[in-house]
Order: C-alpha cells, then sequence, then structure tokens
C-alpha cells in the first residue's frame, strides 16, 4: 500500500493505453463514414454488408495496404501504424472512399 501511494504521488502511475477497434461497414455501395479518427495501434475491422465483393486498399504513403477481395458478411482488418492521414478506396466501387486520420 505504502508502494501505490508514493507511486501516485511521484508519477501518477498512468494506466497503460489500450489500442481501439473500429468498425467500418460497407453497405449500399458506401462506407458506413466518410471520416474516422483513429490513434496508432488501433485497427480498422472493415464488414461488407453487401450482396456483392468489395476490395478495400490504400495507396497512401503513409501506409499502404490491400486487404483484397471478399464478400457479404466477411470481414478484414488492418493496424494502423503510422500517425498521418490514409486515404481508403474500394477498387471494385471507385465511388467509396474514407478518410482516416490518425494520430499518435
Amino acid at each position: 500500500m505504502r508502494y501505490l501511494f508514493a507511486c501516485i504521488a511521484i508519477v501518477g502511475c498512468a494506466a497503460p493505453a489500450y489500442a481501439a477497434d473500429h468498425l467500418v461497414s460497407q453497405s449500399g455501395k458506401a462506407f458506413s463514414v466518410a471520416a474516422l479518427k483513429a490513434k496508432v495501434g488501433d485497427t480498422i475491422s472493415f464488414r461488407n454488408q453487401d450482396p456483392f465483393v468489395h476490395n478495400i486498399f490504400s495507396l497512401s504513403d503513409v501506409q499502404s495496404f490491400d486487404l483484397g477481395t471478399f464478400a457479404k458478411g466477411e470481414s478484414r482488418q488492418v493496424k494502423l501504424e503510422k500517425p498521418g492521414k490514409l486515404e481508403v478506396e474500394c477498387a471494385v466501387h471507385p465511388e467509396m472512399k474514407l478518410v482516416v486520420e490518425v494520430a499518435k
């Protein structure tokens, strides 16, 4: 108990930060959000709710990825590795766009 009080008095014993999982669904040839704020270490889960396939990718300098093609009911994830702006699109439906602002 004495250690606990000393810890609080000296450094404040900051609680560990936990990564978040953000769910973005695809329905009606659109992402469920047009913009998303996240942090490095967070994960974005993309869930296809359309009756056809989507292919989610980003060619952004901050972090590029291609989650491949996936059908209705399937999900794919990407872990955010660096701070900055990601522009996410669907290769099958180019009108689908999502901007992700990744903070430290």
